[in-house]
């Protein structure tokens, strides 16, 4: 019985021991500043944020990192990157590990802003599904962040002034996405909200607009709208 006591112990003393136990979870680097972004080929990249620099969080648009904080918790440092969303009044703390799962971003490039301002001119391309799935892909665009599909809503949603107008709740979308473009272009070419919303309009008028719409044009989205 003393035998089979003594084997078990050294079993249960070699599994315990420190060569066979797992990793200890080691604080956050207080220096650190970068947060791995997961690539299509499985390896990542490190994205850098910067106090002070402007950034894309897809919720909400354009914010600015006024501070990267740390916060002890359960004995183990949590840095954090402070977001101020200044028009919504708004203070957002997101972990430096959850910047990749959260989708935020570097303001788009100047390539990728010219590509967004050119999608404007282009002609509006309504789906003939009825207006809710529509709605949920509009909203679906906006909140991905994804500065050409924001101006895609924006250039589907426009009317002129001969064209019908917008129902409530495509005015709704149209004014999110309208504000999300123009607060990032703003940032970008150094301009304020009433000039970026300019630029845009300007290349709104360069697309092609029918003066009205024929029967044979009125999809499902219009006659759910119209009920």
């Amino acid at each position: 019985m003393n035998s089979n006591l003594s084997e078990w112990f050294k079993v249960t003393q070699k599994k315990l021991s420190p060569a066979n136990a797992a990793p200890a979870l080691r604080p956050i680097d207080q220096n650190k500043t970068q947060a791995p972004v997961k690539t299509s080929k499985g390896g990542s990249t490190k994205v850098s944020f910067k106090a002070n620099e402007f950034i894309v969080y897809p919720a909400h648009g354009v914010g600015q990192i006024t501070a990267i904080e740390e916060q002890e918790v359960a004995g183990f440092k949590l840095e954090l990157y402070v977001i101020s969303f200044s028009k919504d009044k708004m203070t957002l703390k997101v972990p430096t590990p959850k910047v990749a799962a959260v989708g935020m971003r570097k303001l788009a490039e100047a390539d990728v802003v010219k590509k967004a301002l050119d999608t404007l001119t282009g002609r509006a391309r309504v789906k003939r599904t009825m207006w809710s799935r529509r709605a949920q892909e509009y909203e679906a665009k906006i909140n991905s962040g994804d500065l050409i599909a924001i101006a895609e809503v924006v250039r589907d949603l426009y009317r002129s002034d001969v064209q019908p107008e917008q129902s409530y709740s495509e005015r709704q979308l149209y004014e999110a996405a309208l504000d999300r473009m123009a607060r990032e272009i703003a940032v970008v070419q150094k301009l304020t909200d009433s000039e970026a919303l300019k630029v845009i309009d300007g290349q709104l008028q360069k697309s092609p607009r029918r003066a009205a719409k024929t029967d044979e044009q009125v999809d499902e989205g219009d006659v759910e709208e119209a009920a």
